[in-house]
């Protein structure tokens, strides 16, 4: 096997053994399966471009040279023709879709095969297949290389050897990591009318989630030109699919007329979602260009507030009267037009006012008989929200019910719309990433060299506080002339930190677990009682274990012990301890605040805020003392 990275600054050499200049990209016939290797570039003297053909030209080729049939002043030189690529140009380094294993890649290679009698064979095998039809010496790309081993390689082959050997003699092999030609799509480049030939699923016929899951994988400059790949339809499912922030990025770069018409094939509730992310004046010419029943359709979903049942749920959905039978029943679901119908998971039975009266699920529908009226099959006992209904509810109630639907009616009963279970997901999706957040996980989504480096940060931010603290203690104490104190000082004050570390966890825990309107969550004034409870038992604990330490240091003298504890260590270490879970609640209810407000909240936050609180009270307690010594 072969690799651009072996062949790219070799010489090109003619007949006459005269270097002509040096190979810096390959051509390929992309109407293939294996693109053919077409034509050679190479770079002439004073960095002059060249490019001639393969097949007409190219006699043979090593890890020394390339060599032609010709002397060079017979060669004629050609161009890129439309059907072509250079490959060193137009994927080397590029991102790639890989439409077999639905992830954006970075080549850092590519693999060729020798297809004929000649390649590496030398000079006679050349001219052997040259005779036979020009069949040697044919080379065909197979695939890129996205593993390690093509970086190293594209470094220096022997690194790639040394390191591949190095990780095998430790058992972790490095494999190699191909992926074919036909599995995949080239996005970043300007040649637009280049067919790829790809034997699998393409972009355009991936799934949505696929599609949405490669473009948030993609520099923020390609989404754009992938989705310009698209029809309205399927970008618009890719859409529904994507983060609100990079659905907003993206509409922002398109034209309006695009946008809307994308828009339209959006679910109500999604296009609501995402209008809702651009501002106002994109937002009103979006939906001035839209059709009369779309644009009102979203303005409707518009008017409730975020974060309510209103803007997730879907106006799609056709009512029946309970006197229609079940025959009649399917008649009008037939005749319904798809844009009117989201899913069609139950049937929402009303009378003339629109009131609802009652539910069929489909499955009953189907298995009765065609003349049964619908009000002898409908459930009477419904359970509905109100448009104003916070949407973590709605989602636990469709969890808890086990519904794939669930009625929105206003206080009157009319049935305004319905909120499907893949909606309740998101939601419930949603509240998971802020909880996880806050209790200090990874952020989905997140790259895994960023996670790990504010893993590191996070789990020792009381390290480096601590650092803070020694600085500042040093500068008191040598104000005071207390260098035993500063010692004193140094390891006491950890002690502080990591109980407000251990109150934010007792904060955050009581947040996440207990709702402010939960009938069964503890009351605030029992929170802190039993956070005061808890500062109480550890500061008795450590001033037990402080005591004995110290004591051994001054030699079994308990009373000099005591007092150099209780002057500079334990005295401002409990008071900070005891400030940090007395303020717990405080936390509660800005956690609490936050939330209603829409807003995310992350525990490193929470943390800092704690350990500068320690850090502030810990010195306005230890000053006075240092200065009385």
């Amino acid at each position: 096997m072969i690799y651009l990275s072996q062949m790219l600054g070799i010489p090109v050499v003619d007949a006459d053994g005269e270097e002509i200049g040096k190979v810096n990209d390959l051509g390929v016939a992309t109407g293939e399966v294996f693109p053919r290797v077409t034509s050679l570039a190479f770079v002439g003297p004073g960095r002059t471009p060249f490019m001639i053909s393969w097949r007409k030209y190219v006699e043979s080729f090593d890890d020394d040279a390339v060599r032609l049939k010709v002397p060079a002043t017979d060669i004629r030189f050609s161009y890129l023709q439309p059907e072509e690529l250079l490959i060193a140009r137009d994927l080397l380094n590029k991102q790639i879709v890989d439409t077999k294993g639905m992830r954006v890649v970075r080549v850092n290679d590519l693999k060729l095969s020798d297809s004929g009698t000649g390649g590496r064979g030398g000079k006679a095998e050349g001219r052997l297949g040259e005779d036979a039809g020009g069949s040697a010496n044919q080379l065909r790309l197979l695939g890129a290389e996205v593993g390690a081993r093509g970086i190293l390689r594209s470094l220096h082959p022997a690194l790639e050897r040394g390191v591949c050997r190095a990780a095998a003699a430790v058992g972790h092999p490095i494999p190699e990591r191909i992926i074919a030609w036909s599995y995949m799509d080239l996005l970043d480049r300007e040649l637009k009318d280049v067919k790829l030939s790809v034997s699998h699923k393409t972009l355009d016929e991936l799934h949505p989630a696929d599609i949405a899951d490669i473009l948030e994988q993609l520099d923020p400059r390609l989404r754009g030109q992938v989705f310009a790949q698209l029809d309205a339809e399927q970008a618009a499912d890719a859409m529904a699919e994507l983060d609100d922030d990079q659905a907003a990025e993206i509409v922002d770069d398109m034209d309006d007329r695009q946008a809307s018409r994308m828009l339209q094939e959006m679910d109500p509730d999604d296009a609501a979602e995402l209008v809702s992310e651009l501002d106002y004046a994109k937002a009103e010419t979006l939906l001035r260009l839209m059709g009369v029943k779309e644009q009102r359709a979203i303005r409707q979903l518009l008017g409730y507030r975020e974060n309510t049942a209103g803007r997730i749920m879907t106006s799609a959905v056709v009512s029946f009267t309970p006197q229609m039978t079940v025959e009649e029943a399917v008649e009008r679901l037939r005749a319904a037009e798809a844009d009117d119908i989201e899913t069609v998971n139950y049937l929402y039975v009303t009378d003339e006012a629109k009131r609802l009266q009652g539910v069929l699920p489909l499955k009953d529908l189907l298995l009765a008989e065609p003349g049964t009226r619908l009000s002898r099959l409908m459930e009477t006992e419904l359970v509905t929200c109100d448009p104003e209904d916070d949407q973590e509810d709605v989602a636990d109630a469709i969890s808890k019910y086990n519904l794939l639907a669930m009625p929105v009616v206003d206080e009157d009963g009319k049935l305004l719309g319905i909120i499907t279970v893949d909606d309740a997901l998101e939601v419930l999706e949603e509240e998971h990433e802020e909880d996880l957040m806050l209790a200090g996980g990874r952020e989905a989504g997140a790259d895994e060299s960023s996670h790990t480096l504010t893993w590191l940060l996070d789990s020792q931010l009381w390290f480096f506080f601590w650092l803070i603290g020694v600085a500042l203690t040093a500068a008191a104490s040598l104000a005071a002339g207390q260098w035993l104190a500063w010692v004193l000082l140094c390891a006491f004050m950890p002690v502080a930190l990591l109980a407000a570390d251990a109150m934010v966890d007792y904060a955050v825990g009581f947040f996440i677990e207990f709702d402010a309107d939960d009938e069964d969550a503890p009351s605030l004034a029992l929170f802190l009682a039993r956070g005061l409870a808890m500062g109480i038992v550890y500061a008795i604990l450590v001033a037990l274990l402080s005591g004995f330490v110290v004591a051994i240091f001054l030699q079994g003298s308990w009373d000099a012990a005591l007092s150099v504890l209780m002057l500079f260590g334990l005295l401002p270490t409990v008071v900070s301890m005891l400030a940090s879970f007395a303020s717990a609640p405080i936390y509660v209810r800005a956690l609490r605040r936050r939330d209603a407000a829409g807003k995310d909240s992350r525990r490193i936050a929470l943390r800092m805020v704690a350990f500068c609180v320690a850090i502030a009270i810990y010195l306005l307690v230890l000053w006075p003392m240092l200065m009385l010594g």
